[in-house]
């Protein structure tokens, strides 16, 4: 029979292997794909990029083109720091995009970018976060400060939505307005448009945060519901020659495709 003071021991173990092993678990990303593909938006588009899609969004956007990754029975897999790490390294890429659904909905974010921003060989990473906007970006702009005060290597890069009107009402009126005040010239804010009432709504948004001279402003078209030739005339006929338009390149490669690019 076991003494009482050493089966206390045992169950002592036992108890701080479980907490251990729930820990583990409970940092575990639900990655819905990961791959390597060309940036098909964003301020390093057409660069090739280890993409890593979270599931789970908070928004419903009408044109979303992920919507898969949303369902709240998506297959996932369970990938920790360590292993995506590892994958990145595997890929012999130096851009990782982290995108979903919505990756600020993810508590340990900050912990997978970090050791990303770490990484010194082969070469540096540059980590851009795709992001819909409504979520507090704060958090992850310290973050990034106080990773470069650490002397981290890497860069990071945000690519922020600012919802119009066509993603629907409510899902335009949940941005946080004081996101926009964080970015700088290393960031980007995407407008998905389908109409010109769409275009009119970004000129006055960007005007009014004044992203112009804090950042990229990316206007991108609602696949099949404008013509990028009616963006084009709307950013010259309004002199917006700090506007830069962006057509998807990934659904123009790959036009049968939702997965994988």
């Amino acid at each position: 029979m076991v003494p009482e003071e050493e089966n206390d021991g045992l169950l002592d173990a036992e108890r701080h292997q479980a907490r251990h092993t729930i820990a583990a678990r409970a940092q575990l990303f639900p990655v819905a794909e990961k791959f390597v593909s060309l940036n098909g938006e964003g301020l390093a588009a057409g660069r090739p990029a280890a993409f890593i899609r979270f599931a789970g969004c908070n928004m419903w956007c009408t044109y979303c083109d992920t919507r898969w990754a949303n369902h709240p029975l998506v297959e996932v897999e369970g990938w920790s720091v360590p292993q995506l790490l590892a994958w990145v390294a595997e890929t012999g890429v130096s851009c990782v995009t982290l995108t979903g659904g919505e990756p600020l909905l993810q508590p340990y974010l900050p912990d997978l970018v970090q050791a990303l921003l770490s990484v010194e060989s082969p070469r540096p990473l540059r980590v851009e976060i795709e992001t819909n906007g409504s979520r507090d970006l704060a958090p992850m702009a310290h973050l990034r400060e106080a990773c470069a005060e650490a002397g981290l290597s890497g860069s990071l890069h945000f690519t922020v939505d600012w919802k119009t009107p066509t993603a629907g009402e409510a899902v335009s009126a949940a941005m946080r307005r004081e996101n926009y005040d964080v970015l700088d010239d290393r960031d980007a804010v995407k407008f998905v448009v389908g109409s010109a009432d769409d275009l009119a709504f970004m000129e006055a948004r960007a005007d009014e945060a004044a992203l112009w001279d804090r950042c990229t402003v990316l206007v991108s078209p609602v696949w099949g519901a404008i013509e990028p030739a009616e963006i084009a005339a709307y950013l010259i006929e309004h002199g917006l020659d700090r506007a830069r338009l962006q057509l998807q390149l990934h659904k123009i490669i790959w036009p049968n495709e939702s997965r994988g690019v």
